[in-house]
């Protein structure tokens, strides 16, 4: 049994994988003032709701995105599967190349997720994950990341609009009908949604552009189904593509040690 830990800026995910697939999901609000034993009490109750035992988990593998809270979970999980864990950065696994200028600022998740892609297509590939920041990680088929494109994702968006502005509200990420809004609510949602529509597939295709225009989508992320008028434009919508990129390179990293 294989858990993998993603730590996101705004939640962090815990998944058992066992007999070839992702057997519980489990998911805490990522705060880093909350204590150590806040995150193991959460930990160790939901392994005996699953009738789980903490010695059948034989790899674990995390990432994490939130300095603060990492060596916090780090510790928790040490706790409870002993000091061997593997901690995914840019080295982790050298079969992906990682193309950029410092290598070290590319965000774990991001790694993980191109990780996953590599290992299920061998083409041009741009994920799209929809998280607190919305990411366009580029992959060659050569197995390299070639670049990163970041902005604000759209909860991010509709949060930061809500709170500078003192008479819009926070809205429900509902995809309106038209770019019209006839009220406030239909205005921030054509404002938002619509407007990350555009932009998403302006994106994708100025890195088709680049690419040579030979290049695969794939979108994860808890809100990339949101927006369904860009379902068109990936190949898969794979919520756990994450975690699959963990488990890939835990597998990885113990097959080695042996």
């Amino acid at each position: 049994m294989l858990l993998a830990v993603d730590v996101g800026n705004t939640d962090t995910v815990f998944g058992l994988y066992e007999s070839g697939e992702w057997e519980h999901l489990w998911r805490m609000r990522s705060l880093p003032q909350e204590s150590e034993a806040h995150y193991e009490s959460r930990l160790r109750l939901h392994f005996l709701e699953a009738g789980l035992w903490f010695g059948d988990v034989e790899t674990v593998v995390m990432s994490s995105v939130v300095p603060a809270l990492s060596p916090i979970i780090q510790r928790v999980l040490r706790s409870l599967f002993g000091e061997d864990i593997v901690v995914v950065g840019p080295d982790s696994y050298p079969e992906l190349e990682i193309a950029i200028d410092h290598p070290h600022e590319i965000g774990a998740d991001l790694i993980a997720n191109a990780a996953a892609v590599m290992n299920r297509y061998h083409e041009n590939c741009v994920i799209v994950d929809f998280g607190t920041a919305l990411t366009f990680t580029t992959v060659s088929r050569e197995g390299k990341i070639l670049g990163v494109a970041i902005l604000p994702g759209l909860l991010t968006a509709v949060k930061a609009l809500f709170a500078n502005t003192a008479q819009l509200p926070e809205v429900p990420l509902v995809l309106p009908s038209t770019a019209i809004g006839r009220n406030t609510t239909q205005s921030i949602q054509a404002g938002i949604l619509l407007g990350y529509e555009g932009l998403a597939k302006s994106l994708l295709q100025r890195i088709r552009t680049e690419l040579g225009g030979e290049c695969i989508a794939v979108a994860t992320g808890g809100l990339a189904s949101i927006i369904e008028t860009l379902q068109d434009e990936f190949v898969e919508i794979d919520m756990q593509l994450t975690l699959d990129g963990l488990r890939i390179i835990g597998e990885s990293v113990r097959a080695k040690e042996v």
